[in-house]
């Protein structure tokens, strides 16, 4: 079924305000963000890509993960997204990136210019159907949309409690298809297993980087921390700095524009 709008990813309804009021949890910290967060899998951009793409818009681009990727490609790359201090970040690691504030509705960018717009750990947070106009609007002819998640691999029964205890609310449920506009067609969609290497403390961080703990009050913060120290360090057994694989799923979604 696909996921109606203002539905977050595997969960239920969220209100728009809500929407927006997680989103912006996420306008400050982009040094931390950065370093915690996960990359993405090579073979995520090189399955997205049209042949002979050139330039590209990475939209709700954060820190610049998956800008990182577009660039190693060779592309030239415009980055967007409504928080200063991330593009700050992104500026200081990626300098030959152009780099705007602005959201996946608003892009501020030309018309018709990009061969391919990449949406990565960010459509959730956007008005679907809006956010394909605008895209579809700076898109050339049979330009590709791509929208890519990184998941915690939660088949692994291990990683489907600590999801769990992380309020990881971006694990997508069976059948999920995200939804876009009618300007688009031939979705279609490319998975990729893999691991980080992480430690304890690492995943800890993690958790105080997503929306759940960001938005938290002072307790439930500290809840979330004694759960993780416990479910890591004294359920599962692993020593402080011990590198562990954490599994992982990326999907990668594509989809032509078709008018």
């Amino acid at each position: 079924m696909a996921l109606q709008p203002g539905r977050r990813p595997g969960g239920p309804k969220l209100a728009a305000h809500r929407r927006r009021e997680l989103g912006l949890s996420f306008q400050d910290g982009g040094e931390h963000y950065h370093r915690v967060r996960p990359g993405y899998p090579g073979d995520s951009v090189d399955w997205l890509l049209p042949d002979n793409a050139r330039q590209a818009a990475d939209v709700g681009a954060g820190t610049g993960k998956f800008t990182e990727l577009l660039v190693s490609r060779g592309l030239e790359v415009t980055a967007v997204d409504p928080s200063a201090d991330m593009l700050e970040q992104l500026r200081r690691d990626l300098p030959t990136v152009t780099a705007l504030e602005g959201t996946a509705e608003a892009t501020g960018l030309a018309d018709s210019a990009f061969d391919v717009v990449s949406v990565a750990q960010a459509w959730h947070w956007c008005d679907p159907l809006r956010a394909s106009r605008e895209i579809s609007r700076i898109l050339r002819p049979q330009g590709v949309i791509g929208l890519i998640w990184n998941q915690l691999d939660t088949s692994v029964p291990w990683v489907h409690r600590l999801s769990r205890i992380m309020h990881a609310g971006d694990v997508h449920k069976p059948g999920f298809k995200p939804v876009i506009g009618s300007q688009f067609s031939g979705l279609e969609s490319h998975l990729t297993y893999w691991e980080d290497a992480v430690t304890p403390e690492d995943i800890i961080e993690l958790s105080k980087s997503r929306s759940y703990y960001l938005a938290a009050n002072d307790h439930t913060r500290a809840k979330v921390i004694g759960n993780l120290e416990w479910y890591l360090l004294d359920h599962l057994g692993h020593g402080a700095g011990e590198l562990l694989p954490l599994p992982y799923l990326t999907q990668t979604w594509r989809a032509w524009k078709s008018h």
